[in-house]
């Protein structure tokens, strides 16, 4: 700052209200400041400015990389976060990194609030002390821990959308790909379940072990073509899941959907990809993403200090990965 103000002839402080964005200065004397500001490679240190803060105004973000889900959920806390004047601070979950380490280094960057995509590891009582310190929200689980918030879908509902649609196009032989532990799983397979029996085929309904993963899927098609007969559909627990199952029927020579009608869940990034042209349950990840950080900004700015927990109801993205059953 000192070496702009020289440039200019004018005071440092005047460079420091024009650089910090504060009020004061003309138009025309902060075009002159920030353009030699540029020309002498001035670039402010954002690691001192947090340090004289009485506030960080960051959010940390914890998720894994594991889904395609999760980076959508990224960028779009990015933008609502930049709404709302916050900055966001990323800590990634690896085989060679615990969750609670990755927890400590966002709170040790004076993080202002946490929130959690997915997660399921973190004991509620564990996350519940985390809560203690700074407020927490879960995206796409609700893990019971105390003083916490949490934005998810309502997973039921989705798979329900998704046999109803299946059994609106005449299908009767439709399978779950479960999956597992993971967050939403649990929901999801009973949602497939409950929908079969309102539709009076509970004797027909059939749950795969699985994962959020596509080898997950790919096993699954395995055990399917071992068969003397396909289903004529299949619920993905979710559109990775889907896709390594489309592939590994696609690959042994059965049509989708000629044969195999299939449908996922997220309505990611993936489902739209015009080789995959995947129907998909659909969590509005936008709209999540908001109401996350007005959760995070509610306890921060407004004091609020009961849970809050919104649940987001689903819908069905339809593309060429279903059709009637072939006859």
């Amino acid at each position: 700052m000192a070496d702009v103000a020289a440039h200019l002839g004018v005071s440092r402080q005047l460079v420091s209200l024009v650089l910090g964005d504060r009020p004061g200065p003309s138009a025309r004397t902060r075009e002159r400041v920030l353009r030699a500001a540029e020309e002498l490679g001035y670039r402010a240190d954002t690691a001192a400015q947090l340090l004289r803060r009485a506030r960080s105004r960051q959010l940390g973000v914890l998720f894994t990389m594991a889904h395609p889900m999760e980076t959508d959920l990224v960028g779009a806390l990015y933008a609502a976060a930049a709404l709302q004047e916050y900055s966001v601070v990323l800590s990634a979950l690896m085989a060679t990194r615990t969750e609670r380490r990755a927890i400590d280094d966002l709170v040790g960057l004076r993080c202002e609030a946490l929130v959690l995509i997915g997660l399921s590891a973190q004991a509620p009582e564990d996350l519940a002390r985390v809560a203690s310190r700074v407020p927490v929200v879960e995206i796409g689980q609700r893990s019971g821990a105390v003083d916490t918030d949490s934005v998810r879908t309502d997973d039921a509902a989705g798979t329900r959308l998704a046999v109803d649609h299946l059994v609106s196009l005449g299908h009767r032989d439709i399978v779950h790909v479960d999956g597992g532990r993971s967050p939403g799983a649990p929901e999801r397979r009973d949602g497939y379940l409950a929908a079969m029996r309102d539709h009076g085929l509970g004797e027909r309904a059939e749950v795969l072990p699985g994962s959020y993963a596509e080898a997950a899927g790919a096993r699954a098609a395995d055990t399917l073509l071992a068969r003397d007969r396909l289903p004529t559909a299949v619920v993905a627990c979710n559109d990775q899941c889907a896709r390594g199952l489309m592939a590994t029927l696609v690959r042994a020579g059965r049509s989708v959907p000629g044969e195999v009608s299939v449908v996922g869940y997220d309505d990611s990034r993936v489902a739209g990809l015009p080789f995959l042209g995947l129907t998909s349950v659909r969590q509005d990840v936008g709209r999540m993403a908001e109401l996350a950080v007005d959760a995070a900004l509610a306890r921060l700015d407004e004091g609020r200090t009961d849970s809050a927990h919104v649940v987001l109801a689903p819908t069905l993205t339809m593309r060429e990965s279903t059709a009637p059953p072939c006859r």
